[in-house]
């Protein structure tokens, strides 16, 4: 137990430090930010001393604060964390801090518990941060209705928030839709808030992703930057805040937190809400810092995964609803001579489950297409050295399935009556424990009767009119539902520790680091045009390491955009990831499929680095072209792709730097030949490249990194993979 009065604490790792004052009853944090090295006590008193600001005019007569639980007390009149009350009441929370506890990891970080009590709102709260070995700051929030308590409390609120410096003048966020997810937006950090908000049962393909805000002009390697997200899979709120008076002796904050339904969270005595964790990062490099950061503390876990992320092909857009064991048998031969180690059988194996229209919530092997079961085609798979993976989409039900006509109470909707279905389908109450039961009973009979090594978990629909109506009725149960999402995954996990989970969502609409706690893979979009898919991967990489991101070969036509590529480009785009593929191979004209034949050795030659190294972006003027990269941690190799997606004004690049390396050191850049020649757009090369392409070129990191080298000019959706070798 640490006694508040007079303390000043300091967390430091990896360069970043959380120093909170706790004298008195209202901490504050005092810095977020760089290291500021060992704070003693002349520097404490220090950042205590100038953390008053003025009192301005027309003003409360005390200097304001933003302490660490921010409400009105404080003089503060932005976004509240905590917001609810008894029946109209107590509705001016006055948290006052009565314990604290702090401890410090040997390895960098540590913690820093906070114990309130509030008289008004007559509640009970912690709040916790945590500041883990990459410099990722996690803050946790709980309030709980004290047993003695007369009334229940009704939990309008609770978010986490930082306060962040003036220099913090530019904010990025992220939006989207079907097929187009993370497209970033960029705006002036300006006064007011700038408010996120998902309400959709899950942060959707618009999802804010991560909001981060920085000095002006920002960039992937460049600037100082701030950043939050929320490790949710419900709905969500994200804010940026600026008021004239500032935020106590700072100028603005950056937060976030669950968006809580009005009657969504109603604590009887006795009862408490766990916030959702909220994760805070910092960076002086720019986003790939922020992504760094990220990464290692995804794959610090233990449950991350550990052995070689397999080729995987996917049968969805191969064959649809038209399941034939022939057929996939004959898929699974191409799929095994191609290097494939991985088969998931998708949609359309199920009871009634001909097109998207019926079926969903049965979960039984439709005996009219598979009359002797899964089995055959699971032992075909398995004679071929692969594994074998089943898609589900357990949170939803059809209209048209049994399940439906025997419970139809167990659609998430009004007693009034359901809604419009979205895709032919509804939301099913997995939060209901009879509909939980019979959803992981019949999950997990097939992962034991079939030893299914691999689940892909759909999810295809908005949460629309989320109430339900068990007990009193119309209640919402986004939060409810979200949290019965989580026991199911775990469920299954303990019961089958061997299974991997993938997480999809109509593609890329529930991409976020609290799912991820549950799952070892995304599906960042449901779009494998390789165009769309290139922008759409960068950004998810932000937060999402490349080994936890699918990303499939599909068809020289895309199903989802109908443009055309060219099947270098695609296999391109697709190897800086979990690689898979999304197409027939059974149409596949030889010499292509020797060309897959390369490119899935060349994934498990280089995927050891691709799954492990730093990603890394170059700052272009151009956006039409990108170099993108994955560093070794020790520096010893790196990949890039210069890949163009359309054309521009520019004809020559002009000397581009390749981020990551080491200016100090000597590289030979080869430009690996697998995926065949890329088109271009001029006569010849570069000088420098002619031996690059024959064999390799050795060039200082100086030149690479800091001056630039000059790249050719490619058409179109066209690629480039360069290899580079640390050789002294």
């Amino acid at each position: 137990m640490v006694n508040g009065e007079g303390a000043v604490h300091t967390l430091r790792a990896a360069g970043v430090a959380l120093v909170v004052d706790l004298s008195g009853a209202h901490p504050r944090v005092l810095h977020w930010g760089a290291d500021l090295g060992e704070v003693g006590a002349h520097t404490a008193v220090a950042l205590r001393a100038t953390a008053v600001p003025a009192v301005l005019n027309n003003s409360p007569d005390v200097p304001r604060i933003f302490s660490v639980w921010p409400s009105e007390q404080d003089g503060w009149a932005g976004t509240p964390a905590q917001a609810g009350h008894r029946d109209g009441t107590a509705t001016t929370p006055r948290p006052c801090l009565v314990a604290a506890d702090v401890t410090r990891d040997e390895a960098g970080g540590g913690r820093i518990a906070l114990r309130f009590d509030d008289a008004v709102a007559g509640t009970r709260a912690r709040l916790e941060y945590g500041l883990d070995a990459a410099g990722v700051l996690s803050v946790d929030l709980s309030i709980e209705n004290p047993e003695e308590a007369a009334s229940p409390y009704l939990v309008d609120g609770l978010r986490a928030l930082l306060p962040l410096p003036d220099r913090a003048g530019e904010l990025l966020d992220f939006t989207g839709k079907w097929c187009r997810e993370r497209s970033p937006q960029r705006l002036p950090f300006a006064f007011g808030t700038h408010a996120r908000r998902a309400r959709r049962g899950k942060p959707g393909h618009d999802t804010p992703f991560l909001l981060a805000a920085g000095t002006p002009a920002f960039g992937f390697g460049h600037g100082e930057v701030w950043g939050v997200h929320l490790a949710w899979s419900g709905d969500g709120e994200y804010l940026a805040e600026r008021l004239p008076e500032g935020a106590g002796a700072l100028s603005r904050v950056l937060g976030a937190g669950e968006l809580l339904r009005s009657g969504e969270v109603v604590l009887q005595p006795g009862e408490r809400y766990d916030a959702p964790t909220v994760l805070f990062t910092w960076s002086d490099r720019g986003l790939d810092g922020l992504s760094a950061r990220f990464h290692r503390r995804l794959r610090a876990r233990p449950t991350h995964p550990a052995a070689p992320r397999p080729l995987v092909l996917n049968t969805w857009e191969a064959v649809y609803f038209d399941h034939d064991l022939d057929r996939l048998i004959e898929i699974a031969d191409r799929a095994a001579d191609v290097g494939v180690e991985r088969i998931v059988l998708d949609d359309g194996w199920f009871q009634g489950r001909r097109d998207a229209n019926a079926g969903l919530g049965d979960w039984l092997v439709d005996d009219q297409v598979w009359p002797d079961g899964l089995g055959p085609f699971v032992d075909a798979v398995r004679a071929r050295g692969m594994q074998f993976g089943l898609w589900f989409e357990p949170e939803m039900i059809s209209p048209d399935s049994d399940l439906a006509r025997a419970h139809p109470d167990w659609v998430l909707a009004p007693r009034e009556g359901v809604g419009p279905t979205a895709r032919s389908q509804h939301v099913l109450d997995i939060a209901n424990p009879e509909a939980y039961a019979l959803v992981l009973e019949r999950i997990s009979t097939l992962v034991a009767e079939y030893d299914i090594d691999y689940l892909k978990w759909d999810h295809n629909r908005d949460l629309v009119e989320p109430v339900g109506r068990r007990g009193a009725g119309d209640r919402p149960l986004v939060h409810d539902q979200t949290l019965a999402l989580y026991r199911l995954l775990d469920e299954l996990r303990s019961r089958h520790p061997r299974l991997e989970i993938e997480t999809c969502s109509g593609g890329g609409g529930r991409v976020d680091l609290g799912i991820l706690e549950r799952t070892d893979r995304v599906w960042a979009s449901d779009c494998n045009d390789p165009v769309e898919r290139a922008r759409i991967e960068r950004w998810t990489r932000l937060l999402v390491p490349p080994e936890l991101i699918g990303s499939h070969l599909g068809a020289q036509r895309s199903h989802t955009t109908s443009r055309e590529t060219d099947l270098s480009f695609r296999l391109a785009v697709a190897l800086t990831a979990h690689a898979g593929i999304e197409s027939d191979l059974t149409v596949a004209a030889p010499e292509d499929l020797q060309t897959i034949t390369a490119w899935s050795a060349l994934y498990r030659e280089l995927r050891e680095l691709i799954h492990t190294g730093r990603v890394v972006n170059a700052d272009l003027a151009d956006d039409a072209a990108m170099l993108t990269g994955i560093v070794a941690q020790d520096g010893s190799r790196a990949l890039f792709t210069w890949a163009r997606l359309t054309t521009s004004p520019d004809g020559q690049s002009g000397r581009v730097r390749f981020p990551g390396l080491d200016a100090g050191a000597l590289y030979r850049v080869r430009v690996r030949p697998e995926l065949g020649a890329a088109s271009r757009h001029e006569v010849a090369d570069p000088e420098w490249m002619r031996p690059a392409v024959d064999g390799g070129i050795e060039l200082p990191g100086a030149v690479l990194a800091v001056a630039g080298v000059p790249l050719p000019t490619l058409n179109p959706q066209q690629a480039l993979l360069f290899d580079v070798v640390k050789v002294a």
